[in-house]
């Protein structure tokens, strides 16, 4: 009998532990994507709310709220809908949090409305400087 509670302990402190170590996304990422007109630099802040993964992405086509934000353990994905010269499409991220590195990919739709592509996306975490 003492075996079983024993084991249950160190069952249940396993789980624990390994919900002590799922990735932390929030925080400032930045990246840069290389696009057919060059280089393209991104901002991505992330904070994570009773569960809920909330963020801004920024670059130099503007500002945009992501949607369809998803973590779990080290894996996130979200989507990012941009408008460009009344043309709407969606970036579909998805990736793999170590520590303060994203690597995943893009899913960037073709701009005649064919099919998509994947791109690599590589993020780093940034450390913001203090009184910001």
């Amino acid at each position: 009998m003492k075996f079983a509670r024993l084991s249950t302990a160190l069952l249940a402190a396993g789980f624990l532990a390994a919900s002590a170590f799922a990735a932390d996304p929030a925080g400032t990422w930045k990246w840069t994507v290389n696009s057919p007109n060059g280089e393209i630099e991104t901002t991505l802040k992330l904070t994570l709310k009773d569960g809920a993964l909330s963020g801004t992405y920024s670059n130099s086509f503007g500002d945009a709220t992501i949607s369809n934000a998803t973590v779990k353990d080290d894996a996130i994905a979200f989507e990012v809908v941009r408008d460009l010269g009344g043309n709407k499409f969606t970036l579909k991220y998805q990736g793999t949090i170590s520590g303060d590195t994203i690597k995943g990919t893009i899913e960037v739709p073709e701009p005649d409305g064919g099919d998509t592509r994947k791109i690599d996306w590589n993020a780093k975490r940034v450390t913001e400087p203090a009184g910001k």
